[in-house]
């Protein structure tokens, strides 16, 4: 029996290549597409209607459900939901805050207990003696928004992780109505959260109609749209923590910006450009060039702009302690930069 499955390499191109002292070290294949702002395709990179795993790129649609569920969060309580956090102490008050608005606290919280992934926060609860704990792990303003809906609701906090609970039915449904898709299987994330399969087509798509939402919109579902891509934008430090490459093109460019594991990124332009990316062996390394370089090419972007930002965002390859060369977008990307 086959298994369930993203794209094959037969269906990728090459998107990424790492480069050391002029020889060609590595190379990054997967798929990527960019769409217009009506959401339409207009450049694919390899088989881009293949489904993958957005991870935590769905965190913008998470956040959305809660809001759209009633969910009363602040700007930055909706921008800590988004976010894949540090752990540090700023961003651990966000989802603190979270919880405390609807009357919750850390034990409410059913993703698994993590050390900060700030090296500062982690060795200073070391040496305060404090163990691991849920409220650090970096999908738990996530969490609390999930839990935040269901006080909304009405609904049992109690075993709001499972694929039947009434708000991770909701959570597909804004999914399949953002993709316009029905996913083509459901697995389960690393926080324990449901993790739906569509295809980067229809991710893209989605954070399209997420970058062109009104706030004036009579529908819950696209205003709480509005106020995700309001609250990340004015945000972004809360999505990735400081100087992080998602926080720094929401800074520097206005691009939103949301990176799933396994090698996924999701970048929406102000215009309703939008780019998902899906690199086949996991890794991040190459994705924020690629998408960048994809809404260049479609006059999203000022690639001046982006030329400014690109030494900042570790794409540098060291030798000796010496700059010996850098990642650079493949063969299979039009290039501009």
């Amino acid at each position: 029996m086959s298994e369930a499955s993203t794209l094959s390499a037969a269906d990728a191109v090459e998107l990424a290549v790492v480069v050391r002292s002029g020889f060609i070290e590595s190379r990054h294949i997967g798929a990527a597409v960019l769409t217009n702002p009506d959401a339409s395709p207009r450049t694919e990179l390899g088989d881009a209607h293949q489904p993958v795993f957005p991870r935590s790129a769905l965190k913008l649609f998470q956040a959305q459900t809660a809001l759209a569920l009633g969910a009363n969060l602040t700007d930055e309580q909706t921008a800590i939901a988004c976010g894949s956090h540090p752990g540090s102490p700023a961003h651990v008050a966000r989802v603190r805050e979270l919880l405390h608005a609807s009357g919750l606290d850390d034990r409410a919280l059913a993703c698994p207990a993590a050390w900060p992934r700030d090296r500062a926060s982690r060795d200073a609860l070391v040496r305060a003696g404090e163990p691991s704990a849920s409220v650090y792990m970096e999908c738990s303003g996530k969490h609390a928004a999930m839990l935040a809906a269901c006080v909304a609701q009405g609904w049992p906090t109690e075993g709001y992780l499972s694929a039947d609970h009434p708000v991770q039915l909701a959570v597909r449904d804004t999914i399949e109505r953002m993709t316009r898709e029905r996913p083509s299987a459901v697995g389960v994330d690393g926080c324990g959260a449901p993790v739906f399969a569509v295809s980067l087509v229809g991710l893209a798509a989605a954070a399209s109609r997420l970058a062109t939402a009104s706030s004036a919109s009579p529908f819950p579902l696209f205003k709480a749209a509005a106020s995700v891509w309001r609250s990340v934008c004015s945000n972004g430090w809360l999505i990735d923590g400081h100087g992080r490459p998602n926080a720094l093109v929401i800074a520097e460019l206005g691009v939103l910006a949301k990176s799933g594991a396994e090698g996924v990124l999701l970048l929406a332009a102000p215009d309703g450009s939008a780019v998902a990316v899906k690199m086949l062996d996991g890794s991040s390394r190459g994705t924020t060039l690629v998408g960048l370089q994809l809404l260049v090419a479609a006059g999203a972007v000022d690639v001046a702009r982006v030329q400014h930002l690109l030494p900042r965002l570790g794409l540098e390859v060291m030798g000796g302690g010496s700059l010996v060369g850098e990642v650079m977008v493949g063969s299979g990307v039009p290039t501009s930069l």
